[in-house]
């Protein structure tokens, strides 16, 4: 595997999509410290029980995946680049580079990973990366990269550091290591989809043109048309 080797986890089962969890979230809050105290959806992870402000708050901060991983081949560290893996629009547009993490995760019941509050959250990138929820219940979402070749019938060793609780709502959990191409990663999906829409409208064309050979429809008579009728308007 020829460099960057993307490193992504797999969860299957989590609903991101969810109505009450998309919507647990404050984008002003996310943006701009002067909207500090805007929580109106954030509920339950909105407020401390002393009423003190969560930020990032809402659930979607709050679940944030946890795990962690490390690689070696042959007994040598790999380093893991985890720059540069959120899109450049949402660090520069949706997540201040003034907002800090404040009383995050600080209540009884830990969701997921505890935030840096020395690092603003545009430069939280697993935190950005997470926060663009899913549209499926079994998603990827990246965790790093791997700058360095992978040869042929090496062997990896992965530490897995389990932290993320998928027990709760029967979820798995999977790691996967890909390369991509100058149009993207590998996705069965969208070549399955594409070649069934695909072949679900040829099939309909050639329907319809044997049906059309086979028995034409008649051509409407323009004579019966109301002003071909009544050419000075009149009935």
């Amino acid at each position: 595997m020829e460099g960057p080797v993307h490193i992504y986890y797999e969860l299957d089962n989590f609903y991101q999509n969810h109505r009450r969890y998309v919507k647990s979230r404050s984008d002003k809050q996310l943006r701009s410290k002067a909207s500090e105290t805007e929580t109106t959806n954030c509920a339950p992870e909105a407020t401390t029980s002393d009423g003190s402000v969560i930020v990032p708050c809402g659930l979607i901060a709050w679940s944030l995946f946890n795990d962690t991983y490390s690689f070696a081949v042959n007994s040598k560290i790999i380093e893991v680049n985890k720059k540069n893996i959120a899109w450049l629009s949402d660090k520069e547009h949706k997540f201040g580079s003034d907002v800090y993490p404040k009383n995050f995760q600080m209540g009884g019941l830990i969701g997921g990973a505890k935030l840096n509050a020395s690092i603003p959250l545009s430069e939280q990138e697993d935190l950005i990366v997470w926060m663009r929820t899913a549209a499926l219940p079994r998603f990827r979402k990246l965790y790093g990269r791997i700058e360095t070749d992978l040869a042929a019938n090496e062997q990896i060793t992965v530490t897995i550091q389990n932290n993320y609780n998928t027990y709760s709502f029967e979820g798995k959990k999977n790691l996967v290591l890909s390369t991509t191409s100058w149009i993207g990663g590998k996705n069965d999906f969208l070549g399955t989809a594409y070649l069934t829409v695909g072949s679900l409208c040829l099939f309909l064309a050639m329907g319809f043109i044997i049906l059309y050979l086979l028995k034409p429809r008649t051509l409407g008579d323009p004579s019966y048309l109301s002003w071909n009728r009544n050419p000075d308007g009149h009935y």
